[in-house]
């Protein structure tokens, strides 16, 4: 991938970042905190990954499936805020990255 397009992959996974929380952070379900850690894209835009950790912990499971169940309405709202072509398709997982980093930080304040 030429640097070229890797700033634009780049560009376009932070737009998506970016209107996929303003989108959870309006139509979340109110019973958990979903925060939008970061999001990727395919070399050739047609997949992105958006990453979220929930809180409570306990509310995990739920969240994503209302994040999940909200993808047609999410890929809507970011084509009409993306001038790009080709809108990826959208898969939403939990940064299990970040919940390790917040483990280890609680293990230090606790050890």
């Amino acid at each position: 991938m030429t640097e070229r397009n890797a700033k634009r992959t780049d560009g376009v996974a932070n737009q998506i970042k970016e209107l996929s929380a303003e989108f959870l952070g309006r139509e979340g379900n109110k019973t958990s905190l979903i925060t939008v850690t970061h999001a990727t894209c395919s070399p050739d835009l047609k997949r992105a990954t958006i990453f979220i950790t929930v809180f409570p912990a306990d509310k995990e499971k739920g969240a994503l499936e209302f994040a999940k169940r909200k993808r047609p309405e999410l890929r809507e709202f970011i084509k009409k805020n993306v001038p790009i072509k080709i809108i990826p398709f959208i898969d939403i997982a939990i940064d299990l990255g970040e919940k390790n980093r917040q483990k280890i930080d609680e293990l230090l304040r606790n050890g």
